[in-house]
């Protein structure tokens, strides 16, 4: 008998807003030392008041958005009751029967075919404190910083099928949640972290059978890794008819690879749930509703396919790009500088621009994102940059220098042509001065020159090498190698 997996994922998402979901308190965990950004709020002191975070509703509705959801018009907070050190009310305020979006769905591409994979809620809640068990210890350290964090949850229906069905989902959630700006959905950090529900059953049948949580999981291959132990250890218990029968947690052992019993799984009944009575319910306007559907804007998925048929770009390339939005911001506006070079520029044609565009986009991808990743604010605008990459392209500047070049754009937001002529770079194009170099390196190295006339014509890069050292990298390689060939074979 052969079986399928049934993978279901539960994802928290911690947002990046400026305070925690109900109180002023700076949203900085992992930041500042432990317990340093809290408050009695923080500390579930008994009489204060927990007063919704806006943004963190709005950016929920948002991700809902994004994720084909129903948002729902009527919405309100729940207290989710356990007991645990990190859990300093001994409840968290959470959503249960009417969250802030319903259901929905998001498409990925797995081995180049489209699979839509259902959402069931996409719900807000408080973070719980970060618990640390210092090894060989008896105790436990506590860290309120991360406790009122904004945390939304997003729960996919039973969709998935394979583990890298759900390595590709993760993926693709997380830059969607970056493209929209509202986490940086950090798997190492904490950001971004994932629960996989699975249970398996015989191939053709419709029935589901009591599922497997498995938690602990921090990184996308472990999502993966966890899953494929799972379907191998449950796999084993049916073919030794011995199908689990109820539901239970298990821990991801990133070390052995394995899975490890925590628990039975609690149900909702367990957690006690009833509405928060500090907090109002909530009710929105279709026409609000609206506005948050319009604020998407255009996501990671539908970019990379207009950008490769516009730019003519790579699917890897493109990929890169829509994966940070401030990275892909510069992209869209150096290249329609670029676009536009041909009707601004007497020595610019249509031919150059189809030329440039690709030359361009790996300078963007190799130099410019290492920078805009790093800068917090970027000083070189797309104008200058498609500037840089004309003067690149027409051989006035050496591509070794473009790295020093960008450096001192950064630092001063000028020009390129300037920075250039102040830093001495101009490359080298002229056959008389190139020839000067030339001449030097062919009377210095007479075997290398035999060597190339004996049939060995790699050893001209040699030669290639010793002129670019005499011009101290600004001779043009181009016209170099040019004037090799013409001189020594």
């Amino acid at each position: 008998m052969k079986y399928e997996a049934i993978i279901g994922l539960e994802i928290h998402i911690q947002l990046k807003t400026k305070s925690k979901m109900f109180c002023s308190c700076a949203n900085i965990f992992g930041d500042v030392k432990p317990n340093s950004a809290i408050c009695p709020i923080c500390l579930g002191y008994p009489g204060t008041l927990p007063v919704p975070n806006k943004t963190a509703i709005g950016w929920t509705q948002k991700a809902g958005a994004a994720l084909n959801c129903t948002l729902a018009t009527k919405s309100k907070f729940d207290r989710k009751h356990y007991f645990y050190p990190d859990l300093p009310k001994g409840y968290q305020i959470s959503q249960y029967d009417q969250p802030f979006c319903g259901q929905g769905w998001l498409e990925i591409v797995v081995n180049d075919q489209p699979r839509k994979i259902g959402i069931t809620r996409i719900h807000l809640e408080e973070d719980a404190a970060k618990n640390t068990h210092p090894a060989g210890a008896d105790y436990t350290l506590t860290d309120f910083n991360r406790a009122g964090t904004p945390l939304m949850e997003i729960v996919t229906d039973p969709d998935l099928r394979q583990p890298e069905e759900a390595r590709i989902f993760l993926q693709e959630l997380q830059r969607i949640m970056r493209n929209l700006n509202i986490s940086d959905a950090d798997m190492e950090k904490g950001q971004l972290r994932c629960d996989a529900n699975i249970s398996l059953r015989p191939k053709g049948t419709k029935e589901l059978y009591p599922k497997t949580e498995v938690k602990n999981i921090n990184s996308f291959k472990f999502v993966a890794k966890a899953l494929e132990y799972e379907i191998k250890r449950q796999t084993d218990l049916w073919q030794d008819d011995d199908v689990p029968k109820t539901p239970s947690t298990r821990g991801y052992d990133s070390t052995s690879g394995t899975t490890k019993l925590q628990r039975t799984k609690e149900e909702a009944a367990d957690y006690r749930y009833f509405p928060e009575p500090d907090i109002p319910p909530f009710q929105f306007s279709e026409e609000e509703l609206a506005k948050i559907k319009q604020s998407v804007g255009e996501l990671p998925l539908a970019k990379e396919s207009r950008i490769i048929d516009e730019y003519k770009i790579s699917a890897e390339q493109a990929r890169l790009i829509s994966a940070d939005s401030a990275l892909d911001e510069f992209f869209e506006d150096a290249m329609s500088e670029i676009m536009e070079l041909d009707e601004a520029r007497d020595d610019i044609t249509a031919e150059d621009v189809r030329k440039i565009t690709p030359m361009a986009t790996n300078l963007i991808l190799r130099q410019m994102r290492a920078l805009i990743l790093k800068e917090d604010k970027l000083n070189i605008t797309a104008e200058n940059f498609a500037e840089l990459a004309v003067l690149v392209y027409q051989g006035k500047v050496n591509k070794g220098a473009i790295d020093q070049i960008l450096v001192a754009m950064q630092k001063t937001g000028g020009d390129p042509d300037h920075i250039i002529a102040n830093l001495g770079l101009e490359q080298v194009s002229g056959t008389e001065e190139l020839n000067k170099f030339i001449d030097e390196a062919i009377a210095e190295n007479p075997e290398v020159v035999a060597k190339i006339k004996a049939g060995k014509p790699e050893a001209i890069q040699f030669l290639m090498g010793q002129v670019m050292q005499k011009s101290k990298g600004k001779a043009n390689p181009i016209e170099v190698i040019k004037i090799l060939r013409g001189r020594v074979n």
